[in-house]
């Protein structure tokens, strides 16, 4: 079993949930096992960016994108669906979105500004 953290983006983004919405949205992310992750399968997926790896796991209306080490699991986004679609529509970026995260800077960019 993984530690999970989370950054101050997804904090607030889970924050918006009421709590029985947190508990139903970050079980399946607390029941990932290291084989899971080993050999992801939808609604889990890992790709890479600036020689880092990443994960998206698909939980209902939104998305986690996270990094594992060691025995934590960071959270460093939750986006809801609707907002990447639109993001992807406002900006006429590739649909598939392991072209997305590979290939447009553009995405990584909206992404570091939602940190601040």
């Amino acid at each position: 079993m993984y530690q999970v953290t989370f950054s101050e983006q997804a904090m607030q983004e889970l924050n918006r949930l009421d709590k029985l919405s947190q508990m139903a949205a970050i079980e399946p992310l607390s029941a990932l096992k290291p084989a899971d992750l080993t050999h992801p399968r939808e609604p889990l997926g890992r790709f890479h960016r600036r020689g880092s790896e990443l994960y998206r796991l698909r939980v209902d209306d939104h998305r986690f994108y996270f990094t594992v080490k060691s025995e934590v699991l960071h959270v460093c986004y939750i986006l809801h669906r609707n907002s990447l679609e639109d993001f992807l529509l406002r900006n006429k970026l590739p649909v598939s979105e392991q072209q997305l995260f590979e290939q447009n800077s553009k995405f990584w960019k909206y992404l570091e500004s939602l940190r601040k």
